[in-house]
């Protein structure tokens, strides 16, 4: 056994496991193309101080969880990207996408990191797929960008998600539910661990976050931020609503919800599956229209977005059963020849079939028509195809079906023509 090993955190994802991973992301592509939004691909890693301004200084993703370091001694401190939100309103602003078109739909599918303790569908490398409509966040927006988030789940056949919402208000209405809440948390704050004091202390919105069941039963009488939020607030909130009962889409307005990151303002959703077990989030998102000015842009830039866990969704599909329907590109033809010497022929057999749009393997390691035809049958081809001497002479070809074991002898033409139509385009 090798003395290396893969970094804690991390997995390898094998063939048998990219099948899965490839229909989830072309089902990603197809329902963005029909909203409309278009793909966007930024650095793997931004200056620190992007998310310590964007995501929030109090946030445990600042403050315990990112890849930090220093290329140059001297040099700006540098961060694996967490999240991928900050990064794609950089790109925005730096590039002044706004001066093109005063609204943008982008998308992404995009590898992240965060330094968590490794469990079932969180590791410290990790994929999500999200979207940014930066321009706009009306409530047709925020309707829009949710129903496109769960147009994926239903084109997936993923089963049982909840979508829970709430209201975070604007910045006024925050403030005024922050003081009351913190008011109503401080005479429990003796008994809380080091964690919560601290969240109290700094914000107390994410103690709202906590699993704790101790600390869950005391915000359970905690104040409610809708009770908060001002008139205009409240009536946006409400059309929201209205437009996703108008798609079908079915929710729960969940007055704890606050989300992780401190940008959000307004709409806040979140997806869960009860496959997830405890941490039953699948993805979620929200407004957050002032990221823009946090981030240097002198006008402010109405906006929203979702962000999914991939490994989070693809647990789901298998505990669902989904996986299993999902056919692998197989090969279609593999070539087995009935000596080495004639791999010179088997090479443009080959070379003619792939052309032809047929996925076509062949041995490349002299190996006896028995050893190939397990090959075949091991990599489930379709078909084989014999390649002898007298295939050769006679340029007619043994073509079997490994499925039905009929044979039948067929020009290479023929067997295009036979073949062609199993060809995915």
């Amino acid at each position: 056994m090798s003395q290396f090993r893969a970094v804690k955190g991390t997995k390898d994802i094998f063939p048998g496991d990219i099948t899965l991973w490839k229909h989830v992301e072309s089902v990603i592509h197809k329902v963005a193309g029909l909203y409309g939004f278009r793909e966007i691909r930024t650095p793997v890693f931004e200056y620190t101080e992007l998310f310590q301004r964007s995501i929030g200084i109090s946030t445990d993703i600042v403050g315990k969880e990112m890849f930090t370091f220093r290329p140059e001694e001297k040099g700006r401190s540098i961060t694996l990207r967490p999240e991928m939100t900050a990064g794609v309103m950089r790109a925005f602003i730096q590039s002044n996408l706004a001066a093109a078109s005063p609204v943008h739909k982008l998308y992404y599918i995009a590898d992240l990191f965060r330094k968590e303790r490794p469990q079932a569908g969180r590791q410290r490398q990790f994929s999500q797929f999200g979207a940014e409509l930066i321009g706009a966040s009306s409530p047709e927006a925020v309707a829009e960008v949710i129903g496109m988030m769960m147009r994926v789940f239903a084109d997936l056949e993923v089963r049982e998600l909840e979508l829970r919402i709430n209201s975070l208000g604007d910045v006024d209405d925050r403030l005024r539910y922050i003081r009351a809440l913190r008011d109503y948390l401080q005479p429990y704050a003796p008994g809380f661990d080091e964690s919560a004091r601290e969240r109290l202390e700094k914000n107390p919105l994410r103690i709202l976050d906590s699993k704790d069941p101790g600390i869950q039963a005391i915000i359970a009488g905690a104040p409610k931020l809708i009770d908060f939020l001002s008139v205009q607030a409240v009536d946006d909130f409400e059309r929201v609503l209205h437009y996703l009962e108008k798609e079908g889409m079915s929710y729960i307005i969940d007055p704890l919800l606050v989300r992780g990151l401190d940008y959000y303002c307004h709409t806040a959703f979140e997806v869960t599956s009860p496959e997830l077990g405890a941490q039953d989030a699948i993805g979620g998102g929200g407004r957050y229209d002032g990221l823009a000015k946090q981030l240097g842009s002198k006008a402010g830039v109405p906006a929203v977005g979702f962000a999914v866990g991939m490994e989070r969704l693809l647990i789901t599909m298998e505990k669902q059963g989904l996986a299993e329907h999902i056919e692998p590109e197989n090969p279609q033809v593999y070539i087995v020849t009935q000596d080495p010497s004639l791999a010179e022929h088997a090479v443009n057999v080959c070379d003619t079939l792939r052309k032809s749009g047929i996925r076509s393997l062949m041995d490349l390691a002299g190996r006896s028509m028995k050893a190939q035809m397990r090959e075949a049958n091991r990599m489930r081809a379709a078909y084989a195809l014999f390649v002898g001497e007298s295939e050769i002479q006679s340029k007619v070809y043994g073509l079997k079906n490994l499925g039905s074991s009929e044979q039948e002898s067929l020009s290479i033409q023929e067997v295009i023509e036979k073949l062609k139509p199993l060809h995915y385009s």
